[in-house]
């Protein structure tokens, strides 16, 4: 729902709020879970005291104002691209319509952009691992006997949530929200049972605490704020799902519910600790014997909805990237007729599956996976905040001095959660970074292969005046119906018709020469869809725009335009492709690699005719052979 849609109803903004626990806040949600355990392992040898707790829990509380509370929710929300938020939007909105394109000074800009939208790839990966892993480790807690469990039964869990989601989320949603406001609200409660034994916890809000315990430990609390930045993993996602739920709804969630429970969970972890020092998993150890299995439940619950987020994330980043030219056509599905965004691509479902339970059996553990999470993370909010400044300064055109200076303070917290993260690479920070280069290197490597492949069909354009001219003077045979023939570049003559007509002799009684593009905006409304110019003797060129978050089916949008000088009847049309085949030159060294990467993904991508929705009985392909 973009903010847009302006209803206030009370009924309403309950629903929509309760429907973003679900959707939001399942990642930052569940870093409770070991969050503040992984600070005392991170630096190692703090005793655990009650100056420690104090200075964590103060640093906890204005990372969490800060980086959440004002960076995100504050500033960066009004970054939306009419409605839409993530890096990919925010990627747009800084470079423009140039995201569509890989000429001129914005390409540093767009590799940025790229890097950290692949390294959200690293994010879907980790996320499910270390929020189930950490769910599950409660067993540990239950019976030391059951630890050698824990990995197998979180493997099964991942699994199985990867096996569902070809069915959608549209049924589990509904119930997202209700299990995540139930999760918060046992967040708070086991937070103040301890806090009741410490009330003089809650004083660690002030900063003095957090000054006074980096001014005595500054070495350890450089480590500890690698995993300090643990508590505000997941904002990301709150700037990403704005286009779902608005602004307002998102906001009320956090400063009603979301911010107060953890706070009041994590304090209460910090109480819990400095009565009973030597706990070794402060979150499950907070509740009572007979809460522990319950818990446990409601925990794997919780983190199975957190890892939903993040993989429908990837699926909508994917459409994204496809849809702006930066990975080949991939079968996407739709899981819901209401909802636009759930959709589902086997291809992502699969490849994630197989790194996820991967990285479960390679890490074992939640603390294993705490140093992969956090150099991802870290990365993106770096990135993140380079692309908001542009977006300041180009957009908004706010003075160097003002942007500048917001931009410094949103950099600075940044910079000490990446600088304290990146030691981290040796330990398991080197799985995000390696996956976010690879991705990237995919798309640059997809986008380049194109632009390369259309410069080479190019080669041989007809201008399609000079087609009609000779049709004018020497007239073909024409047939009824129409013909449309989907074409990348307007203007030009697609070697499908000239191949039809010479190989067949006739041509259609109307023939409508078909451009699908591609807008940087999420959606394009239906009266901006269409553009017909009529050439003369029965041709028409068409031009479709699509935004990046939406499917382009060609037939629907024909049929829901108005076409110049007649009606488009789909039952009449007959649809023309050229299907390019790429062959390799042979003596092209290094460069060969990227060429056949290129070849092996143009190969395999999704037919055009499956993704722009044509109908399978009325398609002809025309082979064209493309040397590289």
């Amino acid at each position: 729902m973009a903010e847009s849609d302006t209803n206030t109803h009370p009924r309403y903004l309950v629903l929509t709020t309760v429907g973003a626990l679900g959707v939001v806040f399942g990642d930052i949600g569940t870093s409770p879970l070991y969050a503040f355990r992984e600070t005392f392992l991170a630096a190692e040898g703090l005793a655990v005291n009650v100056d420690s707790v104090m200075g964590i829990l103060s640093l906890m509380f204005w990372a969490l104002v800060i980086v959440v509370s004002v960076k995100y929710l504050g500033f960066l929300m009004r970054a939306d691209n009419q409605g839409e938020g993530g890096i990919m939007a925010l990627t747009a909105l800084a470079v423009g319509r140039g995201v569509t394109t890989w000429d001129g000074t914005k390409r540093t800009l767009l590799l940025v952009g790229l890097f950290g939208t692949a390294l959200l790839y690293g994010d879907g990966i980790i996320t499910p691992a270390i929020s189930v892993l950490s769910a599950v480790e409660g067993l540990e807690v239950i019976t030391p006997e059951l630890t050698p469990y824990v990995v197998p039964a979180a493997a099964t869990i991942i699994l199985v949530l990867f096996l569902v989601q070809r069915v959608g989320t549209g049924t589990v949603g509904a119930a997202f929200g209700p299990v995540m406001l139930i999760w918060f609200t046992t967040l708070a409660t086991l937070g103040i049972t301890q806090i009741i034994r410490y009330p003089k916890i809650l004083l660690a809000v002030s900063p003095t605490y957090a000054v006074a315990f980096v001014a005595e430990h500054p070495y350890l609390s450089f480590l500890a704020l690698g995993a300090i930045f643990l508590v505000v993993t997941g904002s990301e996602a709150l700037y990403a799902d704005m286009g779902h739920f608005g602004k307002r709804p998102i906001r009320i969630a956090w400063f009603s519910l979301v911010f107060p429970a953890l706070l009041l969970n994590y304090y209460g972890q910090g109480a819990l600790m400095i009565s009973q020092p030597e706990v070794a998993n402060p979150f499950y150890q907070m509740a009572p014997s007979w809460a522990l299995v319950p818990l446990i439940i409601l925990a794997t619950m919780a983190t199975i909805i957190a890892s939903q987020a993040l993989i429908s994330a990837a699926y909508s980043l994917t459409m994204q990237a496809v849809q702006l030219g930066y990975l080949p056509r991939l079968k996407i599905d739709h899981t819901s007729e209401r909802e636009y965004g759930q959709v589902y691509i086997g291809t992502v479902n699969w490849l994630l599956m197989l790194a996820c339970i991967g990285v479960v059996f390679s890490f074992g553990s939640s603390s294993n996976l705490a140093a992969a999470y956090g150099v991802a993370v870290t990365t993106t909010m770096v990135i993140t905040t380079m692309l908001f400044y542009v977006v300041m300064r180009q957009r908004w055109g706010w003075s160097p001095l003002i942007a500048g200076g917001l931009t410094t303070i949103f950099m600075v917290v940044d910079l000490a959660f990446f600088s304290a993260n990146i030691l981290k690479v040796p330990q398991g920070g080197w799985f995000p970074l390696a996956v976010g280069l690879l991705v990237m290197g995919i798309m640059i490597t997809w986008k380049l292969g194109r632009l390369r492949l259309s410069k080479e069909l190019r080669k041989g354009d007809l201008p399609i005046e000079r087609f009609i001219g000779s049709i004018v003077s020497s007239p073909q045979p024409r047939v009824p119906g129409t013909a449309v023939y989907l074409t990348a570049e307007v203007g030009t003559t697609p070697p499908a018709l000239l191949a039809n007509l010479r190989n067949n002799g006739v041509l259609h009684e109307t023939v409508l020469l078909v451009s699908v593009q591609w807008a940087s905006t999420p959606r394009v409304p239906k009266s901006a869809r269409a553009t017909v110019h009529e050439l003369g003797e029965g041709f028409h060129q068409v031009v479709l725009r699509f935004g990046f978050l939406e499917l382009a089916d060609v037939p629907k949008a024909l049929e829901e335009c108005t076409l110049a000088g007649f009606g488009f009847d789909p039952t009449d049309a007959v649809y023309f492709l050229g299907k390019e085949s790429v062959v390799m030159a042979e003596g092209r060294g290094i460069r060969s690699v990227g060429d056949r990467l290129f070849a092996l993904m143009h190969r395999n991508a999704t037919s055009a005719a499956k993704f722009f929705h044509l109908p399978a009985k009325r398609v002809m392909e025309v082979g064209v052979q493309v040397e590289l």
